[in-house]
């Protein structure tokens, strides 16, 4: 069986995720979508609150997962049997970034690769990023996220919508 794991932080979870989590789910036996508990960061939504939107958008696809970790992604790939590591790219300013974690995962866990999946055109502009700053100014977020994350989001920022 070919396991995989997609990380991120999903702060929130945008319909560019969700196109790559069905594109892996179809390559891969199994898929372990991974939120990162960044304690660097200070997320919008809680680490369960992210698990829970992720496993609501991914309960139609069987063969996807969804947990929590912190330390080394590829540590985690090794406690769960995970020989890839899925990584979506939007542009070629993503592609530098990535390839160096790729390239450090690489040589932190030998026997773990990087599979990159180009986002769909229609995403390819699309981060959690501009999802929160747009909703932060109470913008229209529709076309970025599912409504009940859209709502969610709102509500995060006291905006009614």
């Amino acid at each position: 069986m070919k396991r995989a794991i997609y990380p991120g932080s999903f702060d929130p979870v945008t319909y560019g995720h969700i196109d790559i989590i069905r594109r892996a789910a179809d390559i891969f036996d199994e898929l372990q979508v991974s939120v990162l508990n960044n304690k660097v960061k200070t997320p919008l939504f809680s680490v369960e609150e992210r698990v829970n939107i992720l496993k609501e958008v991914t309960k139609d696809i069987p063969n996807v997962n969804v947990a929590s970790y912190d330390g080394l992604l590829v540590d985690y790939c090794k406690k769960n049997n995970a020989g890839v590591i899925i990584r979506g790219l939007r542009a070629i300013t993503d592609f530098e970034f990535e390839l160096q974690l790729a390239q450090t995962n690489r040589k932190l866990g030998d026997d773990v690769d990087t599979v990159f999946l180009t986002t769909s055109l229609e995403y390819a502009y699309l981060s959690s990023s501009t999802v929160k700053e747009v909703a932060g100014f109470g913008g229209d977020i529709s076309k970025f996220v599912p409504p009940f994350i859209a709502e969610l989001t709102y509500k995060k920022y006291n905006i009614k919508r």
